[in-house]
């Protein structure tokens, strides 16, 4: 699915904007985007580091439901209501960003780029945002999106359920972890993407695509157990933009 580019206006002038996807369903962890992880919802913290980041004009959550939509709004971002087809287990994160544009591009010039920031991500920074975005500016690629410096072997099951070597040669003698390839892990935190090259494809990975190594760990959140370990690691990984804000309190929470 795309949509139709041609009827939308880009201007090169415009600062990114950010768009955050929340829905308000989640089998995973149940109303996951309202969770708080270290006194602060997931959607909050999202919001707040696209505040921080000197490089995002505009601030749109996208989402079915009123209680993050409110949330969103009182944090300083815009909220777009989704429809509740786009809202589903089945609806990607792409039919959002769609659908966001091209409301939006009824009320305006889209900016030439834009910034998908995912909630399940709590630790994301305003400068992590920005050095992706800078990136991707400073490049010929079509989207940029943040990734970790991966050290391990990784290995895969060949047909017969035996291990297979995927950046190494599990046949040959192990080599040292500073001998192989640089090997990236995509932190699914933050991507940075040109407008009309989106609406003309539908996907966020479009060639040529640039990995951004950011340094730290960035843990997601798919689980109620990946939700306990990043209230255990805030103490430790909450970006300036957390530790600086005065936690959120909702009637919705």
């Amino acid at each position: 699915m795309s949509a139709p580019a041609l009827a939308i206006r880009i201007d090169p002038d415009l600062a990114p904007l950010a768009l955050i996807p929340a829905r308000g369903g989640s089998k995973g962890v149940p109303g996951k985007n309202l969770r708080p992880v270290d006194g602060i919802p997931l959607l909050a913290r999202s919001v707040r580091a696209a505040k921080t980041a000197s490089s995002v004009g505009a601030i749109w959550v996208s989402s079915d439901d009123a209680c993050i939509g409110h949330l969103g709004e009182e944090e300083g971002a815009s909220w777009l209501q989704r429809p509740s087809e786009l809202s589903g287990d089945q609806a990607s994160s792409e039919l959002a960003l769609l659908h966001a544009l091209t409301e939006l591009a009824e009320l305006g010039p889209l900016p030439a780029l834009f910034v998908f920031l995912q909630c399940t991500s709590p630790f994301t920074t305003g400068p992590q945002i920005d050095a992706v975005v800078n990136a991707l500016q400073l490049s010929q690629a079509n989207m940029a999106f943040s990734v970790m410096p991966w050290h391990g072997f990784l290995w895969c099951l060949d047909g017969n359920g035996h291990g297979v070597g995927i950046n190494h040669n599990s046949s040959e003698p192990r080599r040292r972890r500073q001998d192989l390839e640089p090997a990236y892990l995509e932190t699914g935190a933050i991507y940075a993407i040109r407008t009309k090259a989106f609406l003309e494809k539908g996907t966020r990975f479009i060639q040529p695509t640039l990995p951004v190594p950011l340094e730290g760990l960035a843990p997601e959140i798919d689980s109620m157990e990946d939700l306990e370990l990043c209230e255990r690691l805030a103490p430790l990984l909450n970006g300036a933009n957390q530790a600086s804000s005065e936690h959120t309190s909702s009637e919705c929470n």
